[in-house]
């Protein structure tokens, strides 16, 4: 991709769920994103960025579209938005920011949708946080200062203990899955987290995860019989569709290491298009259950991304589907 472009416009609003508006110039602020836009806060969600051909793209369907349209903090050119992936750095003018989220899901028909009949930013947008601040202009240099390639797995790594979130023992299974997601896939640890064994601390974490844009949220805790073992309950209540082979295999290999692996009641299953492994709390056992699956998560990963057309293989039995993404 090109690593260097400009900023074609800068629009700011005082209301979320509208449009914004053109404006001669914005302050970027660390840690809150544009001074006065109703989005500036310490979220990760701090600043929104189009791509200029993906505006024209719908300008072309006839659409009479003012910059901010969309509700667009920057609209960009020369720089390739779908190749940027999470944690990768931009200079904007005087200002640093960071990939923080891919896309977003719409819950509801916004204003910007009920007025244009479409949003792009689901599908087009990134957002951001400021590292520096700065005042940003039309015109200004956009440049790559390092890039994290979307092309490789983005992967969340989330540890559910009690004591780990307490600090009452560290977190062993969370840095021994990052490990292994890095050395088996070359996945990009886009981020990690420990939460108590509280169902709705653990929604709160994957759904996270899941808006975030990522690949791949692996869960490490929880899966087992004890009063607070809610991990496979707390998936549930976040996946739209199971991936019960993935499970079955894990719980397949880790019986032939201990009679154990019958009481584990880890879920797979994908939100949005986000595959989410659930795994036991040790280290060993974690990194084994991944091992026994791991084969199978690039092509998971790919029909996610929606971008396998055809998964014929030569010798494949004609009934195959399972790579089917119809």
């Amino acid at each position: 991709m090109s690593a260097e472009g400009r900023v074609v416009a800068v629009c700011t609003g005082a209301q979320k769920g509208a449009p914004k508006r053109a404006v001669p110039e914005i302050e970027l602020v660390r840690g809150l994103g544009v001074m006065g836009d109703a989005h500036a806060g310490s979220g990760h969600r701090q600043v929104s960025m189009l791509d200029l051909a993906a505006i024209e793209e719908m300008r072309a369907q006839g659409l009479s579209l003012d910059f901010g349209a969309f509700a667009e903090n920057l609209v960009t050119e020369g720089l390739c938005l779908d190749d940027l992936g999470i944690g990768s750095e931009l200079a904007v003018g005087p200002a640093r920011l960071s990939v923080t989220q891919i896309g977003k899901t719409c819950h509801d028909p916004c204003a910007i949708f009920r007025t244009v009949g479409h949003c792009i930013m689901p599908e087009r947008g990134i957002f951001l946080e400021v590292l520096e601040g700065g005042v940003v202009r039309p015109g200004d240099e956009v440049r790559v200062l390092h890039l994290i390639s979307r092309a490789i797995t983005q992967a969340a790594v989330i540890t559910v203990s009690d004591r780990a979130y307490r600090g009452v023992r560290p977190d062993e299974s969370g840095p021994a899955l990052c490990q292994y997601v890095q050395d088996a896939l070359g996945a990009h640890i886009a981020l990690t987290t420990i939460v108590p064994d509280d169902t709705q601390a653990i929604v709160s974490a994957l759904r996270d995860a899941v808006e975030r844009g990522l690949d791949l949220i692996l869960t490490t805790g929880g899966t087992g019989c004890a009063p607070r073992d809610v991990t496979p309950e707390a998936t549930r209540e976040v996946i739209e569709r199971e991936v019960p082979g993935l499970a079955e295999q894990m719980r397949a290999q880790s019986f032939r290491r201990t009679p154990h692996a019958l009481l584990s009641r880890a879920v797979v299953g994908i939100a949005r298009r986000s595959l989410i492994i659930n795994l036991p709390g040790s280290p060993s056992g974690a990194v084994e259950n991944l091992q026994a699956v791991v084969d199978a998560l690039p092509h998971a990963v790919e029909l996610l991304r929606g971008r396998v057309a055809d998964c014929h293989r030569p010798g494949a039995a004609a009934s195959d589907t399972s790579g089917d993404p119809t």
